[in-house]
């Protein structure tokens, strides 16, 4: 009998505080609804858990504020 294998892959997404510039970019792009605002108009990672694995937010932030890591459990 064969043997199926799953393997579940997670991101991990931070925002750098001393580098980001607050542009909204991140959050504009995100296709997954991953960023917000907080009450201070800072761009937080709401839901990490939606992260959809593109790259969009690390690739096109001018300021190089996020860094998306991908793991497989």
């Amino acid at each position: 009998m064969a043997q199926v294998l799953t393997k579940t892959i997670t991101t991990r997404v931070d925002i750098q505080r001393a580098l980001c510039k607050k542009c909204g970019i991140c959050l504009a792009f995100c296709p997954a609804g991953v960023f917000a605002r907080n009450e201070r108009g800072e761009v937080i990672v709401a839901h990490a858990e939606s992260c959809k694995h593109c790259g969009l937010c690390q690739s096109l932030c001018p300021d190089y504020a996020v860094t998306a890591q991908e793991a497989i459990a």
